[in-house]
């Protein structure tokens, strides 16, 4: 992956973006699936950029019930919020959900002006200020997506979403039944059974995670 084409590094150039790498201290690790990147409780100074694979934010209760709260795909972020609050325990926990792998960069050497006065420190700072709107934005859609009472109005809002993000009534799913049920805060029976119901009522039809909504 060209790290020039991701939201962190817009706008930059290789040669630019070479020089950043050595004044964040990037380092690259991978993981394998199921693997743990972030576990909820510990504390972060950095930010990972997943470079290849697939990464889920989830959190659990004390009961062991967990929701999804989105998922992280090559070229985005996580852990950004954490790292730029020294100290704070993370909420959520980040992990593989095959085999993965993430760059870290120290957030505090984008924050603060490397001792080479490097002039593109500022413009990643205004690019990590958009990552964090976006992921706000996308909180946001969950909550939508979950203000249904039904879970057909739940799925279908999902869908819509997705629809429109494809420009197409056709889409892949990037969740599992089971993670597409944590992510919608539903039982995952209920959800299968439900979604068995909209293909025979004509809303919808799906082959694995394909769906093809109707009108």
């Amino acid at each position: 992956m060209h790290l020039s084409n991701t939201q962190l590094f817009r706008g930059l150039e290789e040669e630019e973006i070479t020089s950043l790498l050595r004044c964040l201290h990037a380092a690259e690790r991978s993981y394998k699936k199921g693997e743990m990147i972030l576990p909820e409780g510990s504390m972060t100074e950095q930010i990972g950029i997943v470079l290849s694979g697939m990464a889920v934010i989830s959190c659990s209760d004390i009961w062991g019930n967990t929701s999804i709260l989105g998922h992280v795909a090559p070229g985005s972020v996580f852990g950004e919020v954490y790292a730029c609050i020294p100290g704070q325990p993370m909420l959520v926990s980040v992990s593989a959900v095959e085999h993965t792998a993430v760059l870290f960069l120290t957030v505090g050497s984008i924050l603060t002006s490397c001792t080479n006065a490097c002039p593109f420190h500022a413009r990643m700072a205004r690019n990590l200020l958009t990552v964090c709107a976006h992921k706000s934005l996308q909180l946001s859609r969950r909550i939508q997506h979950t203000s249904s009472k039904s879970i057909r109005g739940r799925l279908m809002s999902y869908f819509s979403e997705c629809a429109k993000s494809a420009g197409s009534n056709s889409f892949l799913l990037p969740y599992n039944r089971q993670q597409l049920a944590d992510y919608l805060n539903v039982d995952r029976s209920a959800m299968c059974n439900e979604l068995s119901k909209m293909k025979k009522d004509g809303v919808l039809d799906y082959e694995r995670n394909r769906i093809l909504l109707l009108t």
